[in-house]
């Protein structure tokens, strides 16, 4: 296998377009005759509708339709949306209405869809539909919501808990008897937003004379979505076409096929013109789909030398309001909490709420940074319990390399076994430690309080499933016109992943990835496909395009060996040619060996060939891969204001064998800035009733880049032998250890104050507030 392409820094091909202004999203789409769509939100948390009169709204100017739910019946073969990430088996009754029947359960919930022939008059006229509301308790917090005696969530299921149960192993309670240190937490990861460059977006055509009905959606899983419209609508798989545009970010809530996707399409079918509706700033805080909310009641027990012998306690998830996709986010957590580390027991008690809040579903990490957050916590409690050094506690709790394939006796939600695969768990943090001159901190922080400078430093481990499958289909295809083409069941949103592809599929057909086109996000490219997300794409599609791609190869050393009279193995590919080895001037190009193959009238096929120039295949993975890397945080913080400086952040990074490193880069860059948003500025704020209060960027902050440090990145590669090219994801891994790492530098950095942290973020004035309390103690 050559080694020109594959590890090589390289400048994406899709940015040109993107740069440009050329890149085509769905708010870019203007076809014949399109109406805009707006929404009637409810105003409750939680509260029973009587009627909905749309008789103003039907009347406005510009108004070509207004719809509840009991207008669509016509159309729809059901009101709900079916659940997104089902267990095996017919998807549930529990995911969110097209539009609200009866009852609204979390702020923003959508009542009604007006249609008009703008956006404006469209909004204009849904402030005019009046509805009925009869408030109803509210329960914001899945602990009260667990809790016997709670008010109902839904009226119409009646049961708030979606789930109980308990992972296990080894017998936690004795191992705590005899410990000699046990260290207690309860944490909370807060509520938060994915907050793309580009919010939702749909727009549906539907022709009636063809029965063909085409979406176009800002999302990350197209063929689930088709898949979803033929059960919402009763029409056949050959009857929909789901096309994703330009994707300004997807971060997992695109993952979800919404109310308001199912609504604008029936309106569509309803109206037999094209139908859009583009998400504002506002509708995202409040109505997309979030992540993140979890409390923890947990203890680490450990012997004398600070090595851990057991792990205990309960989980509380957010569930939201509906069940959108499944139940993987807190089993992640409970699972991924075991990190990098050999816990000998372990016993997690998980309970799953619903509460009066937007869903909750995948964002950028999917669970698996909650539990890391939880871990890496309660060793920096182990640490000052047992005077160790919070690096060495680390190191005397890991995994060694000798120890590789490790084996965790959990297993996942899939009932795969977690077996790790590979990686040098503490060379990684060795390297990183050198690079933040580790040992020489101390006598830095020394000496920044002679001078009133207070710095702190913490680090963080993780290990990431990567991967997942079950599947993911890649077709490699050279025409006749000599191109070569890649179609993939994946999405491009922002990850450079065109570039990977194209790559991978270079390499085996001697082309530059720059001749190389691919096309992604269309449901009539490729039958099957799963989507963009876990992590998986480089994978389960990159492994899917190379063994295309190596098929593809075979089948076109066999042709022009047929047309060169020579053999396969004195041949060779170079730029869009076959050579036969060491002959200069014998060739045939790739559009010559197409055209042998794709048929003629009358004229034979070569011998014992297909016809086409193409090839596809379907990566299964038997099991995920693992990466892992580690984090260390420098800040300075002032006591008097609580103001937090990053001074230097460095990731020390193994996702195996790196298709383009500047790619991988980038990925893990922005992780880290997600992880650092969610640590210091990131919260979406709730009252007592459940009602939101960040509903816009001045209440919801974002970090920017002023407030961000330059991100130092140190590669360690590990390949896996799990897939044929060696690689593990990456996209999520940067956000992995970013608060668990940054709330320990500052700690660390207000010792002397006894400031100590169990939730995020961060803010100043909690930090003032905790270092007054201090202040006012030693009084």
């Amino acid at each position: 296998m050559p080694d020109d392409l594959i590890g090589v820094s390289r400048r994406r091909l899709e940015d040109y377009d993107l740069l440009t202004g050329n890149a085509s999203f769905v708010d870019d789409l203007r076809l014949d005759g399109m109406l805009q769509a707006a929404f009637v939100r409810s105003a409750h948390a939680h509260a029973t509708i009587g009627t909905v009169d749309l008789s103003a709204a039907r009347a406005a100017p510009g108004v070509v339709a207004a719809y509840a739910i009991d207008d669509l019946a016509d159309v729809l073969t059901q009101d709900r949306i079916p659940e997104g990430f089902p267990k095996p088996g017919l998807r549930n009754e529990v995911g969110p209405y097209v539009l609200a029947r009866d009852e609204v359960c979390y702020v923003g919930e959508p009542i009604a869809v007006v249609i008009a022939d703008t956006r404006y008059r469209a909004e204009d006229a849904a402030q005019l539909v009046e509805v009925e509301y009869d408030s109803l308790p509210a329960v914001g917090d899945p602990r009260d919501s667990a809790a016997d005696g709670a008010s109902v969530v839904n009226r119409r299921s009646g049961e708030n808990t979606v789930g109980r149960y308990a992972l296990e192993t080894g017998d936690v309670d004795a191992a705590f008897n005899t410990a000699a240190h046990v260290v207690k937490a309860k944490l909370r990861q807060h509520r938060g937003c994915s907050l793309p460059m580009e919010c939702r977006g749909v727009a549906v055509r539907y022709d009636p004379r063809r029965r063909k009905l085409t979406l176009w959606s800002s999302n990350q899983a197209p063929h689930s979505h088709k898949s979803i419209i033929v059960s919402l609508f009763g029409l056949s798989e050959g009857d929909v076409r789901v096309i994703v545009p330009s994707v300004g970010g997807g971060f997992g809530p695109k993952l979800l096929f919404y109310p308001e996707d199912a609504s604008v399409t029936a309106a569509a079918i309803k109206l037999g013109r094209p139908v859009k509706w583009i998400e504002d700033r506002r509708e995202h805080l409040m109505c997309t789909t979030q992540e993140r909310d979890q409390f923890w009641d947990v203890e680490m027990a450990a012997d004398t030398e600070g090595r851990v012998v057991g792990l205990r306690g309960t989980l509380w998830h957010d569930q939201g309001a509906y069940t959108a996709r499944g139940t993987n986010i807190p089993f992640s957590s409970a699972t991924t909490i075991l990190g990098p580390y050999i816990i000998p027991t372990y016993r997690m008690n998980v309970v799953i709420a619903h509460t009066n809040k937007v869903p909750a579903t995948s964002m950028r990490g999917a669970g698996h940074p909650q539990g890391c957050f939880t871990m890496e916590r309660l060793l920096d409690r182990l640490a000052v319990a047992t005077g160790i050094d919070r690096a060495e506690i680390r190191v005397r709790n890991m995994i060694r390399p000798e120890q590789m394939p490790y084996e965790h006796p959990l297993r996942t939600q899939a009932g795969q076994r977690i077996i790790y695969d590979s990686g040098d768990y503490a060379k990684c943090q060795a390297d990183l430690l050198d690079a933040m001159d580790y040992d020489g901190f101390a006598a830095r922080q020394r000496a920044a309080r002679t001078e009133g400078r207070y710095l702190g430093i913490g680090i963080a481990n993780y290990v990431k499933p990567t991967g997942r499958g079950p599947f993911e289909t890649g077709l490699v295809r050279i025409g006749t016109s000599g191109k070569v083409m890649v179609y993939s069941g994946g999405v491009a949103m922002g990850q450079g992943f065109h570039t990977a592809m194209a790559t991978i599929a270079a390499e085996q057909l001697g082309v530059s990835p720059d001749d190389v086109s691919v096309v992604a996000g269309d449901t009539d490219g490729v039958p099957r496909g799963i989507g963009g997300f876990a992590s998986r794409l480089t994978v389960c599609a990159g492994s899917s395009v190379h063994l295309a791609s190596v098929k593809l190869r075979e089948k076109v050393l066999a042709i022009a060996a047929n047309l060169l009279e020579a053999s396969a193995e004195d041949l060779e590919l170079i730029d869009g040619k076959v050579f036969i080895k060491g002959v200069p001037g014998i060739e045939v190009s790739f559009s010559q060996v197409a055209q042998a193959v794709a048929g003629m009238p009358g004229v034979s096929l070569p011998e014992g060939m297909s016809p086409g120039l193409e090839a596809d295949a379907s990566f299964q993975p038997e099991n995920v891969v693992y990466a892992n890397g580690a984090h260390a945080a420098e800040v300075e913080i002032d006591p008097d204001t609580g103001r937090i400086r990053l001074l230097r952040y460095v990731v020390v990074h193994d996702s195996g064998r790196l298709i383009n490193p500047m790619i991988v880069d980038g990925q893990v860059q922005g992780g880290v800035a997600n992880g650092l948003g969610n640590a210091l500025f990131e919260e979406m704020m709730f009252d007592d009733d459940a009602m939101p209060l960040s509903t816009n960027l001045a209440e919801y902050l974002a970090p920017t880049a002023p407030e961000l440090p330059n991100f130092e990145i140190i590669h360690q590669v590990s390949p896996t032998d799990r897939n044929p090219i060696g690689v593990k994801g990456v996209g999520e891994c940067g956000v992995m250890s970013a608060a668990p790492s940054v709330l320990s530098a500052i700690e660390n950095a207000l010792d002397e104050f006894g400031v100590t942290l169990d939730s995020y973020p961060v803010t100043p004035m909690m930090l003032v507030e905790k270092i007054n309390e201090h202040r006012n103690r030693e009084k």
